[in-house]
């Protein structure tokens, strides 16, 4: 193994040397994979290491056409052995996770990646990485990406940033901050999981225009929560029918199945907004289950909002906006240079994080020459094409042209649990009524 760590060491200095020597077409990949990745680290706790993990990353999640780095480093280098050319093809499997210590070894450590539950034998490569993780405890998290070595060895691939034990709520927000920083990765070894996540988002979609006759709803915040939580029931209700749980038990035998007392499934169901009935049988069908859709709570200043438009898409999932029929009003208009908010609406619909590209790509098909004339009028650009300039514009204020997994999507079922475990420990330390400061069960705001 010492030979094989070795190896894999000058292996990968050698191809971290050639992507950062290169030119041409792989500079250019490089720079813009990084400026896009960076982006994301500007206000992060990551932000010490997050050079050298975007560079890790890159080498393969980075293209040059229909390539990878690792591709092209394998084709300039013909001369490598079978058994080099097998280990540096390997590393295509590699992740950034957020790993939990469940032993300190003599070479290194095992690991399980919180986001999957799935363990893992990381070997040190070298003294300097050993000394540096010779404080890491049973119990501790780390943030790092590791590698395949062998079939069953891995190694550590990028800097990897140590962060404590984390009682149950700090670990939701670390959770719910890894989410936000490495989209890629969320289920970056399990590759099952994300596919049934990507699939339950659909599900949800056509789910929510079944119940409420279309992909876009406006109602006022509380009428729309209301209808939220009877549609979230109404979905409950036809999964724990389809598993055969009997919805005619009472509370405590629900209770007693589910294994739990009738006080926990109540404080259950306080946070998710539910009835104890439901919140017992969720739990019931929790034992069977291995991904559970997460509960949609409104914010408060949602809740209060006198109009609320929430709109669904396949992939994207769902957007909550409380001004998109003044927006469409506006489109609509032929005197809307004369509203004085208008400029201050589109620089809104641009620069807010909530705002997705879905919600301009929607736009664009329903309004696509009024779009056009607001934006030319707003940014001061006389010749901008809607159809050809709209992807770059978005791109530039941050905003990504392809979804990535959105807060609707089931979460596997140690992610939930721990997420309502974590909000039960929050509220019974606040003792706040309102307790529920998630937008669904993917961990906390941070």
């Amino acid at each position: 193994m010492d030979a094989t760590l070795t190896r894999a060491k000058e292996l990968k200095k050698t191809l971290l040397d050639f992507v950062l020597e290169a030119e041409g077409d792989l500079a250019v990949s490089l720079e813009t994979f990084s400026a896009e990745q960076l982006s994301h680290f500007s206000k992060s706790q990551y932000q010490d290491t997050s050079n050298d993990m975007v560079l890790d990353m890159f080498l393969t999640e980075g293209r040059v056409g229909d390539k990878t780095p690792i591709d092209l480093f394998l084709e300039n280098h013909p001369d490598l052995s079978a058994s080099d050319r097998t280990l540096v093809n390997g590393w295509k499997r590699g992740f950034v996770g957020l790993f939990a210590v469940k032993q300190v070894l003599s070479d290194g450590f095992e690991l399980m990646n919180w986001l999957t539950a799935k363990d893992y034998l990381v070997k040190t490569k070298d003294s300097q990485e050993a000394q540096q993780l010779s404080r890491a405890k049973q119990g501790e998290i780390l943030l790092t990406r590791i590698a395949p070595i062998t079939d069953t060895d891995w190694m550590f691939s990028a800097p990897i940033t140590l962060m404590g034990k984390l009682g149950k709520p700090k670990l939701a927000v670390a959770i719910g901050n890894f989410k936000d920083h490495y989209k890629n990765n969320l289920y970056g070894d399990a590759p099952e999981l994300l596919a049934e996540a990507w699939d339950s988002v659909e599900k949800y979609h056509q789910d929510f225009i079944d119940f409420f006759g279309s992909d876009e709803v406006t109602l006022s915040g509380y009428e729309l929560q209301k209808k939220l939580t009877e549609f979230q029931q109404q979905i409950t209700q036809r999964r724990l029918e389809a598993a055969g749980i009997d919805s005619s038990k009472s509370l405590q035998e629900l209770a007693q199945s589910a294994g739990i007392s009738p006080e926990e499934i109540t404080e259950t169901a306080e946070s998710m907004g539910i009835d104890p009935q439901m919140a017992a049988r969720i739990l019931n069908d929790k034992k069977s289950a291995k991904m559970v859709m997460p509960q949609i709570e409104l914010p408060n200043h949602l809740k209060k909002a006198e109009e609320v438009t929430v709109i669904t898409h396949p992939r994207w999932g769902q957007v909550f906006l409380t001004n998109y029929s003044q927006f469409k009003t506006l489109l609509e208009a032929t005197d809307w240079q004369n509203t004085p908010e208008a400029e201050k609406l589109v620089r809104e619909y641009l620069e807010s994080k909530d705002i997705n590209a879905s919600i301009w790509f929607r736009l664009a098909q329903q309004y696509p020459v009024q779009l056009e004339n607001m934006l030319r009028e707003t940014l001061k650009r006389p010749n901008f094409n809607l159809q050809q300039d709209l992807n770059d514009l978005l791109k530039n204020v941050n905003k990504p042209i392809n979804p990535a997994l959105p807060e609707i999507a089931s979460v596997p079922i140690h992610l939930h649990n721990l997420f309502q475990e974590a909000l039960s420990e929050v509220n019974k330390k606040t003792k706040s009524k309102s307790k529920s400061k998630s937008k669904t069960g993917f961990g906390f705001q941070s």
